[in-house]
């Protein structure tokens, strides 16, 4: 039983043998679906796109086959999913919108509606600024916002991760800020390089040309090291701030599903974790892929929960 796979060099071997026998579950359909509650073309469809065109190469046994469901912040496709048979047939894509849809009201049940497969890739939080404003880095903002405190304008989508990239940095840095709602990260990029806000979530793949071209400041970045492609962004631990994050993309099966369903899709997606193009593909989408499975990745929600219910809950925000 493969609970717990973390992958880096020197275990690629070991792992690639391990998935080289998936474990075999009855599953009665000929091709499952994977709900993508996000709509088509978006960066979480095309990170699960590949993923799933990774698994299916591999020899996925049902074959997968993405199907969008966009709609209420992902929360119409997460309806649907927590609704569906445990019988294999159907997965769902997650990532910690189903947290804060939770805790903000939006829906009555969080990730602990579904069983854990894998945590497949990350894609880190870069704090961005626009050019003008007086500071440029989370040190300068830091300061600023103490001596302006609720003056500066940080941009999100109210109760979901951009939204709570900014409450989670609020929390590491004693600051408050005061919080503009846009409805995705194009919208919020318009803000930012408007100077209609000061401060906001972005990444690497939607933002590095405006960060080379000095359009947009890059505050700090939430990666344990700095990254390669822009190196002379610190990383927020290096400024201080016990902050490692990003938008943590997954895979979940229904509640209720097999051990050997979950052992089977653990098999298949250990498999596509380790698919060089895979990688390849996430680090130039400006993510990572610190896979983890099964009961590690169960622990992996409980602990991220927790953080961000107290968070929730110091800001009046929480309606759990």
């Amino acid at each position: 039983m493969l609970r717990k796979s973390l992958i880096g060099i020197a275990a690629l071997t070991a792992l690639a043998v391990t998935a080289a026998a998936p474990a075999q579950a009855a599953i009665s359909c000929g091709t499952a679906k994977l709900i993508v509650p996000w709509g088509a073309g978006g960066g979480t469809d095309v990170i699960f796109r590949i993923l799933v065109e990774s698994a299916n190469k591999h020899g996925a046994n049902p074959q997968i086959q993405v199907v969008n469901m966009g709609g209420q912040g992902g929360n119409k496709g997460a309806k649907e999913a927590v609704k569906a048979k445990p019988d294999g047939c159907t997965l769902f894509a997650i990532h910690q919108s189903a947290i804060s849809s939770f805790l903000t009201g939006r829906v009555d049940f969080t990730w602990d509606a579904f069983e854990p497969v894998a945590l497949m890739t990350r894609t880190p939080t870069i704090y961005g600024a626009n050019a003008q404003v007086p500071y440029s880095d989370l040190k300068g903002l830091v300061d600023y916002a103490k001596a302006h405190p609720g003056e500066v304008l940080a941009g999100g989508t109210l109760g979901s991760t951009s939204h709570f990239a900014m409450l989670l940095l609020e929390d590491a840095a004693g600051v408050e800020f005061k919080h503009i709602s846009y409805d995705g990260t194009r919208e919020r990029m318009t803000a930012l390089l408007a100077n209609n806000i000061q401060i906001g979530e972005i990444n690497l793949a939607s933002a590095k040309k405006y960060i080379q071209t000095n359009e947009l400041k890059a505050l700090g970045i939430t990666t344990p090291e700095r990254n390669a492609e822009i190196p002379d962004v610190m990383t927020v631990k290096e400024q201080g701030y016990d902050l490692v994050m990003g938008t943590d993309r997954g895979i979940m099966l229904p509640k209720g599903a097999s051990k050997e369903v979950i052992d089977h899709y653990i098999a298949i997606f250990t498999k596509v974790a380790n698919d060089p193009e895979v990688q390849a593909a996430m680090t130039a989408k400006g993510s990572s892929m610190p896979f983890i499975a099964g009961d590690d990745y169960r622990a992996y929600f409980e602990k991220t929960f927790a953080h961000w219910k107290k968070i929730a809950i110091k800001i009046g925000m929480y309606k759990g």
